[in-house]
């Protein structure tokens, strides 16, 4: 058997049904064997970046593995940023590449370069990938291909790279003598894991402002009906992380909203004021606690679930106090934990949800005047009215910058939409291939929502979804250069620009003609008197469509906190006194 058509097979007995290819010298052989099986569809893109981001987003949304396929050298390199995507939001995804003939690696001679591309693919990657080796033994494809497999999918997710040599693509292999891999067997250690649970049951008992946090982790551990079920039966309010936001509608009576240094006032307020926050499934990173560990939530009691011990951690060099860390797999936490809810005995906490309802009442995102805006769109009034027209079930894909972060502050999901971007490594251009991968993965119309500096840097896979007839709606919010730069200017540099938008250098091209140049259809929306009839024409069309949104150059993130500051700056700590006066004067109004 030809060692390529055994990879196209392994694939195939992985159940994924796409890859993401650019084709060369040395991948070719790969690529023919996949071709071959007919049971797996290769998608050419026309950059690496964009076949890693591709399979990155079909991972998210199928929960399978996501693959991509890259020759040697440049190939194999142009996947770096979309591999960092993957790493750092711990998606299971696995990559291809193809590698120089065994013959013409340098190994250990000191030279550069020996074959014409050849390039230390493994080196690069490996403090990106959970697992990247170089095959250069045609007997050892199995074993690393299992291997490989195997830890992009266990404990914390990631993403792997398998390196091939060209010479072994093309050597005839017998699959019946091949070294397998066999996974180490651990069981759990359950009888500790119930004693912190014992704890945390505890501490909820006594809680009288609780928050719940929700984050990715939870997704990736398949366990969102668990959580969903915590949420139901434990009524605690939730502070969903934007890896999160998904997973319950807007409007469900627990829901306040997320939390973090660009997030909605209510949901900090909660956070920071709470006695008891509960994290399931979230690293808290910087971007949900503010640079400060030491100042998030610092009045209350924590409990954090993460598989990942690394970061359990890193809490105690940064000045957080943890008082229950469990190290172990959501679905062992929901196993032990969801039998035992109903027999807590739970404070009042209707103080505290009043509290919450005015701390949402008072602080919205898109406030009243935004409306009035003339001559461009608002970017906080253009997310509510997609989010009002968007279907039910909708998959959107949101990009970097600001255009991000106004989709995470005021799109109001609904109970059956999917909504995500490539949040911790965030590059611009991430949701234009993800939002590919997202149709493919999902087989049907994805909403991509990118700005004009991201569009360009992955531009060139409008003609890939042209070809494949794609269905996904693009929105472009453009405002003329990146924004987000531009208030960090304002902040930081007395409002000095410089390489953020036409006036300071950068190009500013029309993306209407450009898009028609590929051959897409293409919308406009200048004003908000044809905002809704627009966006509903827009979602109502066939087939692919790119949709040109004029948003001010000035248009602000807000709010937004000041980098550097702690969080406590966008939710100040109330005096706890007045917290229970007030809570109970609320209490006595009902």
């Amino acid at each position: 058997m030809k060692l390529s058509d055994y990879i196209a097979q392994f694939l195939v007995g992985q159940r994924v049904k796409h890859v993401f290819v650019v084709t060369g010298g040395c991948i070719v052989h790969v690529v023919d064997s996949v071709a071959k099986t007919g049971k797996i569809t290769y998608i050419p893109v026309q950059h690496e970046q964009a076949g890693a981001m591709a399979a990155d987003a079909y991972a998210r949304v199928t929960g399978n593995l996501g693959v991509a396929l890259t020759t040697s050298g440049p190939g194999a390199t142009n996947l770096l940023t979309g591999v960092c995507c993957a790493y750092y939001d711990s998606v299971p995804t696995l990559f291809i590449t193809g590698q120089v003939p065994s013959s013409q690696l340098k190994q250990d001679t000191g030279s550069r370069q020996i074959g014409f591309q050849e390039t230390d693919v493994v080196s690069i990657f490996r403090s990106v990938t959970k697992y990247a080796v170089l095959v250069s033994d045609p007997t050892r494809i199995r074993y690393e291909l299992e291997k490989a497999v195997y830890l992009a999918r266990s404990g914390r997710p990631g993403p792997v790279l398998v390196d091939v040599c060209d010479d072994v693509q093309r050597a005839q292999i017998d699959p019946d003598a091949l070294e397998s891999f066999s996974p180490p067997h651990e069981e759990p250690a359950l009888g500790g894991l119930q004693r912190q649970i014992d704890q945390a049951l505890e501490l909820m008992a006594h809680a009288t402002r609780p928050v719940l946090i929700l984050g990715w982790g939870v997704a990736l551990a398949g366990t969102i009906d668990q959580a969903k079920q915590l949420v139901d039966r434990l009524r605690f309010p939730v502070a969903p992380t934007w890896g999160g936001m998904w997973y319950l509608p807007y409007d469900h009576p627990c829901m306040i909203g997320s939390f973090g240094v660009s997030s909605e006032r209510a949901g900090n307020f909660a956070v920071q004021n709470s006695d008891l926050i509960i994290a399931l499934g979230t690293r808290l990173d910087t971007h949900e606690t503010g640079p400060r560990l030491n100042t998030f939530a610092r009045g209350a009691k924590k409990i954090v679930v993460d598989i990942d011990p690394a970061e359990l951690n890193k809490y105690a060099r940064y000045g957080m106090h943890v008082d229950v860390p469990i190290c172990a797999d959501l679905r062992d936490v929901f196993r032990l934990l969801l039998p035992r809810i109903d027999g807590v005995q739970r404070q009042d906490l209707r103080g505290w949800f009043a509290r919450i309802a005015d701390w949402k009442q008072r602080y919205p995102i898109c406030l009243p005047e935004y409306h009035a805006q003339q001559g461009s769109i608002n970017a906080y009034v253009f997310m509510d009215a997609l989010a009002k027209e968007a279907a039910d079930d909708e998959v959107v894909v949101t990009d970097a910058g600001g255009n991000l972060t106004w989709t995470m502050q005021a799109f109001r999901v609904k109970a059956n939409q999917r909504l995500f971007s490539a949040f911790n490594h965030s590059p611009m251009g991430y949701s234009l291939p993800a939002a590919m991968g997202a149709a493919l993965a999902a087989g049907k119309q994805v909403v991509c929502i990118i700005g004009d500096g991201g569009l360009q840097m992955n531009i060139q896979e409008l003609s890939t979804l042209v070809h494949h007839r794609l269905p996904l709606k693009i929105f472009v919010i453009n405002n003329h250069g990146y924004g987000i730069q531009r208030q960090t200017l304002d902040t930081w540099l007395e409002s000095r620009y410089h390489a953020i938008d036409a006036g300071s250098g950068v190009a500013d091209p029309n993306y209407v003609k450009i898009a028609e140049a590929y051959g897409l259809r293409t919308e406009s929306i200048g004003h908000h008197g044809e905002l809704r009839e627009k966006i509903r024409k827009v979602l109502d069309s066939q087939g692919p469509l790119l949709c040109n949104v004029e948003v001010a150059p000035d248009q602000k993130i807000e709010p937004k906190l000041v980098f550097g500051k702690p969080i406590e700056d966008l939710a100040p700590l109330l005096d706890r006194e007045e917290l229970r006066r007030n809570m109970l004067v609320e209490v006595l109004e009902k």
